[in-house]
């Protein structure tokens, strides 16, 4: 299972650094824009699932904080794009993300009890640390407009709490 997590994350890795390579500039705003959905949306599908078949009380909790603050991000994104009159585009990345995420769920529905938990913790801890490292790298240097850039270095925090967060319980776990 590990290795099939690495292997998304290097995927991730891959799939954003050949995008920002074939475009000069990285990807334009309107493709930022439906991979900071895409991304989110992947998140809160997993922690949906996560609320539902989690055994452990403080992964079930932390689930739920996900498909709070995910939700939450997709509305500023939703109206921030509405504002600049932007349409979110569809992307290499956006496309890899939601295909992860698809892989993902796929194979979360196939465990239970504390498989679950740590499978689920597993991938928010690696998921959530490619998000950090895609922000950083792509997302935020190649953002044109001044409100999606400051949109993605304000929520950045929050995806840093949550790894921590996930990195917390994970222990736990262990």
């Amino acid at each position: 299972m590990k290795n099939l997590l690495n292997l998304a994350v290097a995927t991730l890795f891959a799939v954003v650094g050949m995008h920002a390579s074939a475009q000069a500039a990285g990807p334009s705003d309107a493709q930022i824009a439906g991979i900071v959905v895409e991304a989110n949306t992947v998140d809160i599908n997993a922690g949906k699932l996560a609320e539902k078949m989690a055994s452990n009380k403080d992964v079930k909790a932390f689930a739920k904080q996900m498909v709070t603050d995910h939700t939450g991000v997709n509305k500023q994104a939703s109206a921030l794009v509405k504002k600049l009159k932007v349409t979110p585009e569809d992307s290499d990345v956006s496309k890899s993300l939601k295909s992860g995420g698809a892989d993902n769920i796929a194979k979360l529905k196939g465990l239970k009890g504390a498989a679950f938990d740590k499978a689920y913790l597993d991938n928010e801890v690696a998921y959530h640390q490619a998000v950090i490292d895609a922000l950083d790298k792509t997302l935020i240097p190649s953002a044109q407009n001044a409100e999606l850039k400051e949109t993605l270095v304000k929520v950045r925090p929050a995806f840093v709490a949550h790894l921590e967060h996930a990195k917390q319980i994970q222990g736990k776990l262990k």
